[in-house]
């Protein structure tokens, strides 16, 4: 075979379908078949299987003209984020093998393979595998997995984007620096949709292998066109959720005018319920309206995707669980209920629709308020100039290391100094310190300075010629049922001292709490008392101490780029500019804004003060999402209760925060000057306020479990016999407990810490917050009603203090005074 026969048969196979590769394609193939890394970046729908595929077949068809390949073995791995697309991703790439390479298998192992499938595969492996970063890792820790994936000549790591961010990632890191370890040649190829830093994340994919990698992006005229259902009458006073089912009628109507379309939502409760009012409205739907979330049992989801992928249903609400990679080509059209909240996001759940070059992909946002008008409007306009969102990589965390190098040490042993150069070729461990490698290998040889006495914890031990290995079968067998970086997220029982039960809260917000802290719940204002094993025990509160809202994990907070986005949209407005149909409907709300109080923009951040009947109001926009302003809420009320002892209520939205206390704060004199605003805003000493400002101790051990169970501590249980979650977290307080009495320089702990203030506080993107607000002219107003921003946030604070039914009634009420104050 000549040395271009290989390329020329993937033209053939192209040019038999009437096909022809793209440019972008072909790049892939060339820079593979040099033995080049990369990471490809492209629409979705562009193409990005076929031109990574091609190019693993391209190299094995030259490689077999060449004798270098026997023809056996395992030679390429697909890794998924998602077991869902790995059955999809199988189908797709055995499509050309029939004529291209007849003698090759494609095989499928996630955690749902049977135990007689993988049998199967480690007698007669396929040629590539679609498989997830935990069963590539539970691969390697095969005594003979050298020997099993020596002769694995390229890996393919498919949505990056979703692996990149996390210890997912990192734990892909590892397994591909092993891999490079046994096969130095190891080509590695990543593939993105909605990437805004490119560069940097080829180089987490590859390390320090980048010197070679090769950045391709598909410049497609892929179009992505983005609209809004723009509501006949927005309110100029908008409230969470308020238009919400009174837009049923325009979705119906959209989804009676194509032949498919999904309807995406962002939490699962939101999806039952307009699954329930579509199908309440059109009965006649029955059989051909789906729901899809990660909730339901497998089977049912994989029969909502073929009916999407055969046409056969009309329409499907779903979650998340359907952003990812899975190609419906009947699907014309995707609604949005409520605002994606990021660009990455919107790019990706548009591609569900016109998936395949040269096709369109639109998406409907359906707003819930009025205020999802800027946000949509925002989004047009960041979707226009591609501003994506940018994902940050974890740095050094120990759990992960520390699972790897049992991992390692079960799949055949390694040497110290060999282990900790292959560590240090990848991007998370890059800057591993001598220190810290030692302290991780004594901790998975001796369980570190507190738990040496217990022999369960000496889960690594060199042998006579210095190779670690793990001594013990049941610590091994353990350690495999334990493999991968995936924490489910927990919720603790709310009961009185007397033991009767109230429901159900997110663990994240308990561990922000104190004892004698207010909070509102299932309309009863509670104080906390204690939190023991996985329940937080409360009695009725009493006075008027200030209440901190219920922290409400399911909703995503508004990211920087759609935030500055909105902004600049606010900036237009405030020039009496108002461009698409988003910001026309929006003109009254922003007028009447603009009347009363001031608006905000990139460079003005307004501040209102109100007095009522509840106390005195403070309403601060910097529009930074909701997890930096729960953050910037509570620095600016620790920082304001050091000069003058008070009790706040704290409510948060995506656009600002409002601070209420029952006795006068004089916002006049605290905001008045920019020096005086500076003051209370800088980033000086921003730490150790936020450390004090909030539980971070109790965040900390909250924390805590999640990595415990990623560095093996705690244990699950067997198959049918899992430990509650409960049992996991005084598993994992003891431990906590344990390190801080005697052994409070254990790393773990250390990261514990880091994770709370990067993660759930979000302490960096607080910083760059507080910095440009520094930059921008301040707005002082005190008014006399609430503004169109500020009664958002008023009732989202009433929320957590009614039922429903009293909280329709008050916002009702509130409405009519507001609105006759309105019109003239």
């Amino acid at each position: 075979m000549s040395r271009r026969a290989p390329t020329a048969a993937l033209d053939d196979w192209f040019a038999r379908r009437g096909w022809e590769p793209f440019a972008f394609q072909r790049r892939v193939w060339t820079a593979a078949a040099r033995g080049h890394s990369g990471l490809l970046h492209a629409t979705t729908g562009a193409g990005k299987t076929y031109a990574v595929w091609f190019a693993a077949l391209g190299r094995a068809l030259r490689q077999r003209a060449s004798g270098a390949d026997d023809g056996r073995g395992l030679r390429v791995l697909w890794l998924t984020p998602m077991r869902a697309l790995a059955a999809d991703t199988q189908r797709a790439l055995e499509a050309p093998l029939a004529e291209l390479l007849p003698s090759w298998r494609v095989g499928l192992r996630t955690g749902d393979t049977p135990s007689a499938e993988r049998a199967r595969q480690a007698k007669s492996p396929p040629a590539a595998l679609v498989t997830t970063p935990e069963s590539l890792s539970l691969m390697i820790s095969q005594p003979d997995a050298a020997r099993r994936l020596q002769h694995v000549d390229m890996v393919i790591v498919d949505e990056w984007h979703e692996l990149m961010g996390n210890k997912r990632g990192v734990q892909t890191q590892l397994a591909l620096a092993r891999l490079r370890q046994w096969q130095p040649g190891l080509v590695v190829w990543g593939l993105s949709a909605t990437l805004g830093n490119l560069p940097r994340a080829r180089q987490v994919l590859l390390g320090d292998a980048d010197a070679q990698g090769v950045l391709v992006q598909g410049r497609l005229p892929k179009r992505v066109v983005v609209d809004t259902l723009v509501p006949p009458n927005p309110s100029r006073f908008p409230w969470g959720g308020h238009l919400g089912i009174e837009m049923l009628q325009p979705v119906i109507d959209e989804i009676d005018r194509h032949a498919t379309t999904l309807v995406f939502t962002n939490t699962r409760s939101q999806a039952e319920i307009w699954y329930q009012k579509l199908l309440d409205a059109r009965p006649d739907w029955a059989g051909v309206l789906a729901l899809h979330h990660g909730s339901l049992d497998p089977s049912l989801r994989g029969w909502v995707e073929e009916g999407l992928k055969s046409g056969r249903l009309k329409a499907v609400v779903s979650t998340s669980s359907l952003d990812l990679g899975v190609d419906f080509l009947p699907v014309e059209r995707v609604l949005q209920i409520g605002s994606p909240k990021g660009v990455a996001r919107l790019l990706q759940r548009a591609g569900r629709s016109g998936h395949a070059p040269g096709r369109v992909s639109r998406l409907t946002l359906v707003p819930t308020h009025s205020l999802e008008l800027l946000e949509a409007a925002a989004a047009i306009r960041a979707v226009a100039a591609r501003r994506i969102e940018s994902r940050r990589a974890p740095d050094k965390p120990l759990d992960v290391l520390v699972q790897h190098l049992v991992t390692v040490a079960l799949g055949g042993g390694f040497r110290a100094s060999d282990l900790l150069a292959e560590v240090r070729r990848t991007d998370a461990y890059r800057t591993l310190t001598d220190a810290e490698w030692q302290w991780a290998l004594d901790f998975v040889a001796r369980g570190g300075q507190s738990l040496v006495v217990y022999p369960e914890y000496r889960r690594v031990l060199p042998d006579d010629d210095g190779v670690y290995r793990v001594p013990d079968a049941a610590i091994g067998r353990r350690h495999r049922m334990g493999i991968g970086t995936i924490v489910s997220d927990a919720a603790m029982h709310v009961r009185f001292l007397n033991g009767t039960r109230l429901g159900s809260i997110e663990e994240s917000f308990i561990a922000r709490l104190r004892r004698g802290d207010h909070f509102l719940f299932g309309g009863r204002r509670l104080e906390f008392v204690r939190s023991h094993e996985m329940t937080a025990y409360v009695r009725p509160a009493t006075g008027r101490r200030g209440a901190v809202p219920r922290w409400q994990g399911g909703q995503m907070p508004l990211s920087s780029e759609l935030a500055h986005a909105a902004l600049e949209r606010l900036q237009q407005a405030a020039r009496g500019r108002f461009p698409g149909p988003e910001m026309r409907a929006l003109r009254p709300l922003l007028e009447l804004q603009a009347r009363w109080s001031a608006l905000p923009a990139a460079d003005v951040l307004v501040a209102e003060s109100m007095r009522s009947r509840e106390g005195h109001h403070l309403f601060l926009y910097p529009f930074a999402g909701r997890l930096v302003h729960i953050g910037l809420a509570a620095l600016l009320a620790y920082r304001v209760g050091r000069h003058q002892p008070t009790s706040f209520s704290i409510a948060v939205n995506d656009y600002g925060f409002e601070l209420l206390c029952a006795t006068p704060v004089e916002w006049s004199v605290l905001l008045a000057t920019p020096e005086a605003a500076q003051r209370l805003l800088t980033t000086d000493a921003l730490l150790e306020d936020v450390l004090a400002g909030l539980n971070a101790a109790e965040l900390s051990r909250r924390r805590f479990r999640e990595i415990a169970r990623v560095a093996g501590l705690v244990f699950q249980g067997y198959p049918g016999q899992a430990r509650s979650a409960r049992q996991l977290q005084a598993s994992s307080s003891l431990f906590f407990d344990v390190f801080q009495r005697h052994d409070a320089g254990n790393l773990l702990l250390g990261q514990a810490e880091r994770e709370v203030l990067e993660q759930e506080l979000e302490l960096g993107r607080l910083r760059e917050t507080l910095t440009e607000l520094a930059q921008r002219r301040l707005a002082f107003v005190e008014l006399r009603r609430a503004t169109p921003f500020a009664f958002p946030l008023m009732v989202e604070r009433l929320r957590e203090a009614l039922s429903t039914e009293a909280l329709t009634d008050r916002v009702a009420r509130l409405l009519r005074e507001l609105e006759r104050a309105a019109t003239p």
